[in-house]
C-alpha cells in the first residue's frame, strides 16, 4: 500500500534516520513509537509529502486517499461544526454531484458508443463514491461528532464558539468522516475524555476498515487496537509484530541478546589486539598480525544504542497528616448565566477523603470532576455546603490550567527555585534533571516549551514541596507512556494520599483502590479499585 525503502532524513545536524524502511499494509493497525525527537512527526510528514526524504524512496498504490490528524488544527470559522467536518469530504460531494449529471443524461438519446462510454465513467464513479461512503456521509459525520463528545444540539453551533481542545475533536472528527484508505492519528487521544476514547477505540475496531499508523500515550487504546509497532529510534526504523506490550518485551529480549553479542564481540577483539601488540615486533610472526589486523580492520562493530531518556524521580517522605484528610459535606456549585440565574455543576456531594489512599475522580465529560477537583485545592469556593481540610494536611495541585499560569519570561532554573527558595544550585539542578531538563535545557525559557515540557516543570515544582496530600487533574495528558509509566510508579511508592482525575485507563487500573463518580449532580462511592467500579457499575470499560 505505501512502502518507505532505504530512507534517509537529517534535520540540520540531527540525522533521523540512514536508510529506514517499513510498510503500511491494507487494513493493519500499527503503532509508531520512539523518543521525542526522534522522528515520528517527520514519518507522518513523509508519507503525506509535506517534507521529502534526503535519500530512498516513498511509493504509494494509485488512488490512495490518506487522512492525517495532528496536534495543528488549522484555521476553523465560518461555518457550523458539522458542515466544518462535512467540508473535509468536498470531492466526495463533488463526485456525488458528477453522477447525479451522468444519470440526467442517461435519459436523453445518445449513440451506442456515447453510452457505453458513459455507463463505464458512471460505474467508476459509483465504485469510487460508495467506496469512500458517500452515501452515509452525513450521518456518518453525525456520529462521528456525537460519538466524540459534541451533542447533537452542538453540531450547528459555529466553530468559532468552541474551545481549543473541542476544536481538536472536531478536526478529528472531519478525519474519521473522510473514511480515508490509511489514517496517519498522532495523539488521537490527547483531548479525549474515557468515554469518547472508548468510543474511538470501538469504531476504529469495528467500523473502520482501512489501514492506521498512530502514535499514542494511552497505553490500553495501543494493545487493544495496534497489531504491529515501528520503533522509530537512534537513527533506525524497527518493525515489531505485537501490540505494545509484546514490544516491550520483545524489545528487552533483542536487547539482552545484542548486549550479549557485543560482550563476546569485545572479548574477541581485545584477544586479538593483545595478539597483535605482544608479537608486532617479531619478524617471525609478521604475516600472522597483518592477518589479524586485517582482519580486525574487515569486522563491522557491534553498537549498543542509546537508552531512551524518561523522567527518574520519587517523592520525598511526606509529613503524616491526620487520619481524615477532606470531610466533604453537602457540596455544591452552580455558575452564573450571561442572561441571569445560575447553572447548576453538581450539588449535595458528601464524603470522605482518608490519609494514605488513592482515589480517582470519574464521571462522563461535564459531570464537574475538575471543578470538584479545584474545589478540594481550594483554587475556587463552592456555592453551598462545606469541606472541611484534616490536621497536618499540605495539600499540591496540578492541572493543565497550572501549566498555563508559569511565567513564559523565566527559565526552567527559575521556575523550580522560585518553589525551593532555600535549596542550593546543586539540588536544583539535580530536580531539574529528573525531569529531563539537564545542562543549558534548565535555561530555556518557559515561553518555549513544548507542552510536555511546561508539564515535568509543573510536576517538578510539585515535587519541590513536602506534601502529602496530592490533587492530579490529568497529570499524564502530555507525557508519553514511559514518563507515565515513571510517575505511576512514584505515585504508588507515595505514602501520602492522592485524588486525580485522569483518562488513561491503564493509570486508573495500576494505581486507584477507590473510587468517587460525579454524575447526575451527586456523588456515588466505590469502595474498591478501578476494575470493580467498572463492574459494579455496568460500565465494563466505557466510561470514566
Amino acid at each position: 500500500m505505501i512502502h518507505l525503502s532505504n530512507i534517509t532524513k537529517q534535520h540540520g545536524s540531527q540525522l533521523l534516520f540512514r536508510n529506514a524502511g517499513f510498510q503500511i499494509l491494507p487494513g493493519v493497525r500499527t503503532g509508531l513509537v520512539g523518543p521525542n525527537g526522534a522522528g515520528k512527526s517527520t514519518i507522518f510528514r513523509l508519507i503525506t509529502g509535506e517534507e521529502e526524504p534526503d535519500a530512498g524512496e516513498i511509493s504509494c498504490a494509485r488512488k490512495t486517499v490518506i487522512g492525517h490528524f495532528s496536534q495543528e488544527v488549522g484555521e476553523m470559522a465560518g461555518r457550523s461544526a458539522l458542515a466544518e467536518v462535512m467540508a473535509v469530504a468536498e470531492d466526495v460531494v463533488r463526485l456525488g454531484e458528477a453522477m447525479r449529471e451522468m444519470e440526467a443524461a442517461m435519459a436523453e438519446p445518445m449513440a451506442d458508443d456515447e453510452m457505453a462510454a458513459l455507463l463505464e465513467r458512471y460505474g467508476a464513479a459509483t465504485e469510487e463514491f460508495e467506496h469512500r461512503g458517500g452515501y452515509d456521509l452525513k450521518p456518518r459525520a453525525e456520529a462521528v461528532l456525537t460519538g466524540l463528545g459534541i451533542a447533537p444540539e452542538d453540531h450547528g453551533r459555529p466553530v468559532e464558539s468552541f474551545s481549543g481542545g473541542w476544536k481538536m475533536r472536531i478536526a478529528l472528527a472531519r478525519i474519521l468522516t473522510l473514511n480515508p484508505d490509511v489514517l496517519l492519528l498522532d495523539e488521537p487521544t490527547n483531548h479525549l475524555d474515557v468515554e469518547s476514547i472508548v468510543w474511538l477505540e470501538e469504531w476504529l475496531a469495528k467500523e473502520f476498515k482501512g489501514a492506521v499508523l498512530m502514535t499514542c500515550h494511552d497505553r490500553d487504546f495501543m494493545n487493544r487496537l495496534v497489531s504491529r509497532i515501528v520503533e522509530v529510534a537512534n537513527s533506525t526504523v524497527t518493525t515489531y509484530a505485537g501490540n505494545y506490550d509484546f514490544y516491550l518485551r520483545e524489545r528487552e529480549v533483542r536487547r539482552e541478546q545484542l548486549l550479549a553479542s557485543h560482550r563476546r564481540q569485545q572479548e574477541m577483539l581485545a584477544k586479538e589486539e593483545e595478539f597483535i601488540a605482544r608479537f608486532a615486533a617479531r619478524a617471525s610472526h609478521a604475516a600472522q598480525v597483518q592477518s589479524r589486523v586485517k582482519k580486525l580492520e574487515k569486522i563491522e562493530r557491534i553498537e549498543i544504542p542509546a537508552e531512551q531518556r524518561v523522567i527518574r524521580f520519587e517523592f520525598a517522605e511526606p509529613p503524616r497528616s491526620g487520619d481524615d484528610v477532606l470531610a466533604i459535606d453537602g457540596l455544591a456549585k452552580s455558575w452564573p448565566l450571561p442572561g441571569g440565574g445560575e447553572k447548576s455543576v453538581f450539588g449535595n456531594i458528601s464524603g470522605m477523603v482518608r490519609r494514605g489512599e488513592k482515589i480517582a475522580v470519574v464521571g462522563v465529560n461535564g459531570a464537574g470532576k475538575s471543578t470538584f477537583l479545584k474545589i478540594l485545592a481550594g483554587q475556587t469556593e463552592p456555592s453551598a455546603g462545606r469541606l472541611a481540610v484534616g490536621a497536618n494536611v499540605f495539600p499540591g495541585y496540578f492541572s493543565q490550567h497550572a501549566m498555563e499560569l508559569l511565567d513564559p519570561a523565566k527559565t526552567v532554573f527559575e521556575t523550580v527555585q522560585e518553589a525551593l527558595p532555600t535549596a542550593n544550585v546543586g539540588t536544583i539542578r539535580n530536580l531539574c534533571a529528573a525531569f529531563l531538563f539537564q545542562g543549558d535545557a534548565v535555561e530555556k525559557r518557559i515561553g518555549l516549551l513544548s507542552g510536555g515540557e511546561k508539564s515535568r516543570v509543573v510536576l517538578a515544582t510539585l515535587l519541590a514541596r513536602p506534601l502529602n496530600l496530592l490533587i492530579l487533574d490529568e497529570p499524564t495528558n502530555h507525557l508519553d507512556i514511559q514518563s507515565r509509566e515513571i510517575l505511576l510508579d512514584a505515585l504508588r511508592k507515595f505514602t501520602g494520599t492522592v485524588l486525580l482525575v485522569s483518562h488513561d485507563r491503564h493509570f486508573l487500573r495500576s494505581l486507584v483502590g477507590r473510587v468517587f463518580e460525579i454524575g447526575g449532580g451527586e456523588l456515588l462511592v466505590y469502595e474498591g479499585d478501578y476494575d470493580y467500579y467498572l463492574g459494579k457499575s455496568g460500565r465494563t470499560g466505557r466510561a470514566a
